[in-house]
């Protein structure tokens, strides 16, 4: 019988803004004046790099970026690094939309929750089942939770960067487990990522 329930972030609760939007929003906001032809070009080339965190992964990530980008999760610092690198290969139109686009996505507004989270984690709720959100990110999502009226259905957060471990370490799952006060055998994980979310696998968890 499950007993707990935990939930990646990005991807399963919640997505993020498609990369044109997220590229026009900080456009905007920053009076760059880009046309619209070369805007369109510019979103293209941060997908293919894969810049915004919680969207398409890098396709041809740079050699010199691979060990941030594996341990990109780890710190603030290092997730920060990690994606601001990856949105300077695409090769900005303007200084300093590197950073701008990493405070973008760090928004409210850039994410919104999948139409069925609420309807989910309210169910959950009234039947009792304690839920904890793991992800492995580089900020706190709380505010984020808070902004869409979710953190009330929310009992625990385990974030990889508080931790400075990151999923499929099954550490992070077994504080989850702890948080929520349940054996891990009775706790399921939910995520949309085979091998990030199936360390909790090894912990034992369903």
């Amino acid at each position: 019988m499950i007993k707990g329930v935990m939930f990646d972030f990005s991807g399963t609760l919640f997505r993020v803004e498609p990369t044109e939007e997220w590229l026009r929003a900080v456009v905007a906001a920053s009076g760059t004046d880009l046309p619209e032809t070369e805007l369109l070009a510019c979103a293209g080339r941060l997908e293919e790099a894969g810049a915004l965190p919680g969207g398409a992964s890098p396709r041809a990530l740079p050699a010199a970026l691979e060990p941030l980008w594996r341990a990109r999760d780890l710190s603030a610092g290092q997730h920060r690094a990690a994606y601001t690198a990856l949105a300077r290969e695409a090769g900005l139109p303007a200084p300093g939309l590197a950073d701008a686009l990493y405070e973008r996505h760090l928004e409210p507004a850039a994410w919104r929750p999948y139409p069925d989270t609420v309807a989910t984690l309210e169910g959950l709720r009234r039947r009792g089942v304690p839920v904890a959100v793991v992800s492995n990110i580089g900020w706190d999502l709380r505010p984020l939770f808070r902004h869409h009226g979710v953190d009330p259905l929310i009992d625990a957060y385990v974030l990889s960067f508080e931790h400075g471990v990151q999923k499929p370490d099954p550490a992070l799952f077994a504080t989850a487990c702890e948080a929520l006060g349940r054996a891990p055998a009775d706790v399921l994980m939910v995520g949309d990522d085979r091998v990030a979310d199936g360390g909790a696998a090894a912990l034992g968890c369903p």
